[in-house]
């Protein structure tokens, strides 16, 4: 018999984890406490490069974050192919993500845990792609949170019906 995990886990990802990772976890976990099931999920963030590896946010995401009251610790860490195993979820925010991530995946199964964040909104356009904001000005931070937001609705609904699966 297959030992059942109590914990949900879900990974974002981005390509250096200072911009839009980390805001897409700061939101998710504020849904996931507003929803009372931040106990039973675990959100966590990376990139799929080392560039910024134990640096924190980009100031321009942690003021934005801040400014509409979501939490803002964080440290830049990169994606290990092997975190695939204990990840139930990994959000991917552009398609290069998506598709570095497939590569890294060990197993079929692994890849089919991966998915890009705004295909959780239903009403996103069919460029599913959250633009980076690192080379842009602040409006590309405000941006980036309004399109992590509108998804973390749907995802959010997501999660709780695996969830409910898990229990049933």
């Amino acid at each position: 018999m297959r030992p059942v995990r109590t914990t949900y886990r879900v990974c974002f990802v981005c390509t250096g984890n200072i911009c839009r990772s980390p805001m897409a976890a700061s939101v998710f976990r504020a849904r996931l406490a507003e929803a009372g099931l931040d106990g039973l999920v675990e959100v966590d963030s990376a990139g799929t490069g080392g560039w910024h590896e134990g640096d924190g946010a980009d100031p321009r995401a942690l003021s934005v974050l801040d400014e509409h009251g979501y939490g803002t610790e964080h440290t830049a860490r990169r994606f290990r192919p092997s975190w695939f195993a204990r990840l139930d979820l990994v959000i991917a925010l552009d398609g290069s993500h998506r598709r570095e991530l497939i590569r890294l995946a060990p197993t079929p199964m692994e890849a089919a845990k991966i998915r890009l964040l705004r295909s959780y909104d239903p009403a996103a356009p069919a460029d599913l792609d959250v633009p980076d904001p690192y080379y842009g000005s602040r409006a590309g931070f405000e941006e980036c949170l309004a399109m992590v937001e509108a998804a973390s609705e749907g995802l959010l609904v997501a999660v709780r019906n695996s969830l409910e699966e898990r229990a049933a």
